[in-house]
């Protein structure tokens, strides 16, 4: 094994890997990433020929994770918005592990996420307490709960297929969408004031929905909306996903908090 130290991120150019290719022409690379540097600029940088990038691990110690979110959040997101697997160390019976899990699936769905005590044991999070009752005939999704709602049907859409959900969202339209659909959702910050997306599931409407009928409805207004969740194909979920069939579409007001989080 060979140890190369780089001191500054500009330095860790394709160029540069190319000539420690050819010096030291290793069968396997390993890069310990400075945590202060933007891993997602290197992720996306052409790799010397024959590279290929397997696997992203981000380790984290559970006992300070808190602090260095409330203190540093965009740049902590950073570290584990594009791993293949999570390792929070060092927790212990005060670590609320689901919380943990909740701040990364915001920005990483797909992760794993393994936690282990000081001692290298593993150990499960459980299964996730929802706030709202899901064997309910139907599920009441208030404003608060809009964001946990959304990533627990995105990671687990099986879960809800058949389901009936009632939430109040906003209305994006568009020609892009499949016929007689439009997007009922919210705005969410995912880490940071500049980090806000639209968050939402596609919404297929019958001619006989109502009272609002889909013609009327407009970008950005604020609506009540109660449908079926089935499980479908749908490109923009590369695969199969939560797909709501509109029962019932009812004029709403405006929360007082536009945005949804994710806790």
């Amino acid at each position: 094994m060979d140890i190369v130290t780089i001191e500054e991120q500009e330095e860790l150019t394709t160029a540069y890997l190319a000539e420690l290719k050819k010096q030291y022409r290793p069968q396997r690379v390993m890069i310990e990433f400075n945590g202060m540097w933007n891993v997602e600029e290197f992720l996306e940088a052409e790799l010397p020929e024959d590279w290929v990038m397997v696997q992203v691990i981000t380790i984290i110690d559970a006992s300070t994770y808190q602090n260095y979110l409330n203190n540093m959040r965009s740049i902590m997101l950073g570290q584990f918005k594009l791993a293949d697997t999570i390792i929070f160390n060092r927790c212990d019976e005060t670590t609320d592990k689901l919380a943990l899990r909740r701040s990364v699936k915001v920005v990483n769905r797909k992760g794993q996420i393994i936690y282990e005590s000081a001692d290298g044991v593993t150990d499960d999070a459980g299964e996730e307490v929802l706030p709202f009752d899901i064997d309910a005939d139907i599920i009441d999704i208030c404003d608060d709960d809009y964001g946990l709602w959304y990533m627990d049907a995105m990671e687990n859409p099986k879960k809800y297929a058949g389901k009936k959900v009632k939430f109040r969202g906003m209305v994006y339209r568009s020609e892009k969408l499949p016929k007689r659909s439009f997007v009922p959702g919210r705005f969410a910050m995912t880490c940071c004031a500049d980090d806000i997306a639209f968050i939402g599931f596609l919404c297929k409407v019958d001619p006989k929905v109502g009272p609002l009928q889909l013609e009327e409805l407009k970008n950005r207004q604020f609506i009540n909306v109660t449908a079926t969740i089935r499980v479908e194909f749908y490109r923009e979920y590369r695969g199969k996903g939560p797909i709501l069939y509109a029962e019932t579409i009812e004029p709403a007001e405006e929360p007082e908090d536009k945005l949804v989080y994710f806790n």
